[in-house]
């Protein structure tokens, strides 16, 4: 069993890339574990014993989905690592934020660009944007009407920023660096959810040679989806190295 003594010795950051991802997979095999015992009696009884990985993130989202959320979170972020790991990204999942939902991913490309990224879905659903009262709403396929999105993820991806900037030294930044590195929030649409196709042009902007929704709550948050993450990171990178 881990403890807190075999954890890596450079930790004045938060724990972020490989080593990350190696805890988020020990917390998906424990969950799956307790998921087999029946009623949780290993729990109970001792019978399954607590990694390190699950106290750091298991523990962060809500028990009916936690296995779902880490598994998206380890194969985005370790895309997301693997594809820049030369450029010296470098990705943090679930960090706690006061009042809010964890931070999914904060990915850093130190003193050039940040991205925050929000991982959602809302099963066989479009999501819709009501411009007037700026916020998401969820449609249903085989319903009509509409619900409202809540908590808004575009006002927590807003937080975010926030939080970063009155926290900055968890990640050793300066306030220069927190305040002025140009910030991308970006809420991801995992499948099946998707965005609708019947939004207006004039909230589409272009990201290099991609035309991306950008919804305007607090600032500017781009909507995309799951395959397309890879590919809107690498061209929000060249627009700034």
């Amino acid at each position: 069993m881990l403890t807190v003594k075999d954890l890596p010795s450079d930790l004045q950051l938060p724990l972020h890339n490989q080593a990350a991802f190696e805890k988020i997979r020990e917390a998906i095999d424990y969950q799956s574990t307790v998921a087999l015992a029946a009623g949780g009696l290993a729990l109970g009884t001792g019978g399954v014993v607590h990694p390190l990985g699950w106290l750091i993130f298991g523990l962060a989202y809500k028990p009916l989905v936690v296995t779902q959320k880490l598994a998206r979170l380890e194969k985005l972020g370790t895309s997301i690592f693997h594809e820049f790991e030369n450029e010296g990204v470098q990705v943090f999942p679930t960090l706690p934020v006061e009042n809010n939902n964890p931070i999914d991913l904060f990915v850093r490309f130190p003193r050039i660009t940040h991205l925050f990224i929000s991982i959602r879905s809302k099963g066989d659903r479009e999501i819709v944007y009501n411009e007037a009262r700026e916020v998401l709403q969820v449609k249903r396929k085989d319903k009509n009407g509409l619900k409202l999105w809540q908590p808004c993820p575009l006002v927590e991806l807003a937080d975010y920023e926030k939080w970063l900037n009155k926290n900055r030294d968890k990640f050793l930044m300066s306030s220069r660096e927190a305040q002025k590195t140009p910030t991308a929030k970006v809420l991801v649409l995992w499948p099946p959810t998707k965005a609708a196709n019947t939004h207006n042009e004039h909230l589409y902007s272009e990201v290099g040679s991609m035309k991306i929704l950008a919804f305007r709550r607090k600032g500017t948050a781009f909507v995309i989806q799951e395959e397309e993450v890879t590919e809107f990171v690498k061209a929000w990178l060249a627009k700034y190295k």
